[in-house]
C-alpha cells in the first residue's frame, strides 16, 4: 500500500514536470530568451560576489598598516593551496577561462560542469585575494558561460542550443565585470563566437543588459575608473598616439611570447609536479612584492592614479617590466586568473610613460599623461587579446567620452598590426593548442558553409604502431593497396607516413623506430568540421593520400580518416579508365 502510494505521489509531480519539459524542448528559441534573463541575473550576482569576495579578502590579508612579511608569505601560501585544489578537485578551473570557454563551445558540446564553475569562482577568488597579479574578468567569463551551460542542460535543451548559450553567459560576465554592456556584447560575438552576425545576438544583448542592471542595483553606477575629460590639444598628437600604438604592439608581443614560452616549459614537467607548480609564480610575486608592493594584485587602484597623472615616470616604467614578468610567470605556472586586467594595467603604465615623455618635451602640443595612459590600455589590450573593436568600445564606455575614440582607433590598429605580424597566433588560440585543443580560426570558420569532412570521413583501418621499426613497417605494408598510413602510440594518432618515406628511411637503417620519424605534436591532420579543400591542400603539401580526422579537444584522438579518393569522388571527379 505504501509503495503504491509513493508511486502515485511520484507520478503526481513527475508527469506535469515531464510534460512541461517536453513543451520547453519544442519551443527552444523562446526558452533561450527566457534563459538569457536568468543567466544575466545569476551571472551578475556571481560577478558582484566575485568583486566583493576578492576585495574583502584582500583587505584582510593586506591591511593598510600590514607588515612586509605578508607580501612574501600570502602569495606563496595562496598559490600552494590553490595549486593543490586545482590539481586534486578542479582541473578544468586553471588558467584564464576564455580559452576554456571557447573549448567548451567548439570541442565539448557546450559542456561546463557545475563543479568547474564553483572551482573557478572560489579558487580564483582566493588566488587574487592572496596577491597573485592576475585578473578576474577572464574567470568571470568561464563562470558565466558555465552557469549558462548548467541551466541549458538542466532544462533539457539540445546540445546546439546549449552551445549557443555560452556566449550569452560570457557577455553577461563581461558586462558586470567591467560595467560595459555594449563592449560585452561585442566581445562575446567578436572573440567567443567569431561572428558579429551570429543568430544568438538577441540573447547576448538581453543577458548583457540584465547583468549590467544587477551590477548597478547592487554596487551603484560607479565606473571602473574615474578619469578626467579628454581633450585633443593639437593634431600633431596623433603622431604620438601612433608611436604609443607601436610601443603597445611590441609590449603585447613580448607579453604573449614570454607567457607562451614559459608555459611550454612548465608543461614539460612531470604530471606529479602539477600541484605545486603555481608556487613558482607565488614565490616570484612575493619576492618582488616585498620591495615593490604595487606588483601585488591586479592593481586597478594604481591604474586610476596613472589615468589621473598621479604616478612617477620611473615607477610606471618599472611596473611595466615587473608586471610582464610576474603576470606571465603566475599564469604559466598554473594559477587561476585571467589576462584582461593585467593587459589593462600594463597598457596604462606604458601609456603613462609615453605620455609623460611626450608632455615633457612637447608641453604645448600634447595632453596630460593620463590621456595617454587611457589610450595605452586599449592599445595593449587590442594587441594581446586581438579584439580591437571591443577595446575601443570598452574604453569609450569606461570614460563616456567620445573625443577619445579617434586616438584609440589609431593606437589600437597600429598595435594590432604589429602584434599580428610578429606573433601570428592569437594568445587564446595558442594557449588552447598547448593543451591539445584546436579551436577554429577565423579562416576555418569561413569554411563552414563549404563541403565538410564529416560528410565523407570513414573509420581508420590500417594503422602502424610507432614502436615498430622501419623494416617491420615495410614488411606489413607490402601487400597493402594504400600508399599512406597512420602511426599510433598509447596517446592515439601521432603521425602520417607514406611509402616513399619508408623506403628512403630503409636505405639509412631498418632498425629506426617509426616514432622517431615524426613530430607527435605537429603532424598533418584535419577536423571533422573543416572543408574538403583544406584536406586537399594538406594532402598536396605533404604528398600523402590519407589524413587523420582528429578531435578538437585532443589532437591525438582519432575520429576517422579522409582519403584523396573520397575527396575527389565527393567533387564528382571520376577514376580514370584503365587501358
Amino acid at each position: 500500500m505504501n509503495e503504491s502510494g509513493q508511486s502515485t505521489s511520484a507520478k503526481w509531480w513527475k508527469t506535469p514536470l515531464l510534460h512541461r519539459l517536453r513543451q520547453l524542448q519544442q519551443r527552444e528559441d523562446q526558452v533561450v530568451l527566457v534563459l538569457a534573463l536568468v543567466i544575466g541575473v545569476l551571472t551578475g550576482l556571481a560577478v558582484v560576489a566575485f568583486i566583493l569576495l576578492t576585495e574583502r579578502m584582500g583587505m584582510r590579508l593586506y591591511p593598510a598598516d600590514g607588515a612586509p612579511w605578508r607580501r612574501l608569505l600570502f602569495p606563496v601560501v595562496g598559490s600552494l593551496g590553490i595549486g593543490y585544489l586545482l590539481f586534486r578537485y578542479f582541473p578544468n578551473a586553471r588558467g584564464s577561462g576564455v580559452p576554456q570557454t571557447k573549448a567548451a563551445l567548439y570541442a565539448r558540446e557546450g559542456r561546463i560542469t557545475l563543479r568547474t564553475v564553483l572551482g573557478k569562482f572560489f579558487c580564483t577568488s582566493a588566488t587574487l585575494a592572496s596577491g597573485i597579479p592576475l585578473g578576474r574578468e577572464g574567470p568571470s567569463v568561464q563562470v558565466g558561460a558555465g552557469i549558462a551551460s548548467v541551466l541549458g542542460r538542466l532544462v533539457g535543451l539540445s546540445p546546439e542550443k546549449v552551445k549557443a548559450l555560452l556566449p550569452v553567459g560570457a557577455a553577461a560576465a563581461i558586462a558586470a565585470a567591467f560595467n560595459t554592456p555594449l563592449a560585452a556584447v561585442l566581445f562575446a560575438l567578436e572573440e567567443i563566437v567569431g561572428d558579429l552576425h551570429a543568430p544568438v545576438i538577441g540573447a547576448v544583448v538581453l543577458a548583457s543588459a540584465t547583468a549590467w542592471a544587477v551590477l548597478r542595483l547592487l554596487l551603484g553606477n560607479s565606473p571602473l575608473f574615474k578619469v578626467p575629460q579628454y581633450q585633443l590639444v593639437h593634431p600633431a598628437e596623433f603622431v604620438v598616439y601612433a608611436v604609443l600604438g607601436v610601443a603597445g604592439g611590441l609590449v603585447s608581443v613580448a607579453f604573449t611570447k614570454l607567457l607562451l614560452g614559459m608555459r611550454e616549459r612548465f608543461l614539460r614537467f612531470p604530471q606529479r609536479t602539477l600541484w605545486f607548480q603555481p608556487v613558482a609564480g607565488g614565490l616570484l610575486v612575493g619576492l618582488l612584492g616585498w620591495f615593490v608592493p604595487q606588483v601585488l594584485g591586479v592593481g586597478y587602484g594604481y591604474v586610476g592614479y596613472a589615468l589621473n597623472g598621479n604616478m612617477a615616470l620611473k615607477l610606471m616604467a618599472l611596473l611595466v617590466v615587473l608586471k610582464l614578468i610576474t603576470v606571465t610567470t603566475s599564469y604559466a605556472s598554473g594559477n587561476a586568473g585571467g589576462i584582461f586586467g593585467p593587459a589593462l594595467f600594463i597598457g596604462a603604465m606604458l601609456g603613462g610613460c609615453v605620455g609623460t615623455l611626450a608632455h615633457h618635451f612637447f608641453p604645448a602640443y600634447t595632453a596630460t599623461p593620463g590621456a595617454y595612459a587611457l589610450v595605452g590600455m586599449g592599445a595593449v589590450f587590442a594587441g594581446i587579446v586581438r579584439a580591437p573593436m571591443t577595446s575601443v568600445l570598452m574604453i569609450f564606455e569606461m570614460t563616456q567620452d567620445y573625443a577619445v575614440i579617434v586616438p584609440l582607433m589609431i593606437s589600437n590598429l597600429v598595435s594590432l598590426f604589429i602584434s599580428s605580424r610578429l606573433q601570428k597566433q592569437p594568445i587564446y588560440e595558442a594557449l588552447a593548442i598547448q593543451d591539445g585543443i584546436h579551436l577554429p580560426s577565423a579562416e576555418s570558420r569561413q569554411r563552414r558553409a563549404q563541403r565538410q569532412i564529416i560528410g565523407i570521413m570513414r573509420p581508420a583501418t590500417e594503422l602502424l604502431p610507432a614502436e615498430i621499426t622501419v623494416g617491420e613497417a615495410l614488411g606489413r605494408v607490402r601487400s597493402s593497396e594504400l600508399g599512406t598510413w597512420l602511426m599510433t602510440d598509447r596517446r592515439g594518432v601521432v603521425g602520417v607516413i607514406n611509402l616513399a618515406r619508408l623506403e628512403q628511411e630503409l636505405a639509412e637503417g631498418a632498425d629506426k623506430k617509426l616514432g622517431e620519424l615524426v613530430n607527435a605534436l605537429v603532424f598533418p591532420h584535419v577536423h571533422s568540421d573543416q572543408g574538403l579543400d583544406l584536406a586537399l591542400d594538406r594532402m598536396g603539401a605533404n604528398q600523402i593520400e590519407i589524413l587523420p580526422v582528429v578531435s578538437r579537444g585532443d589532437v591525438h584522438k582519432l575520429e576517422g580518416v579522409v582519403t584523396l579518393r573520397d575527396v575527389l569522388d565527393s567533387y564528382g571527379v571520376s577514376r580514370p579508365a584503365r587501358a
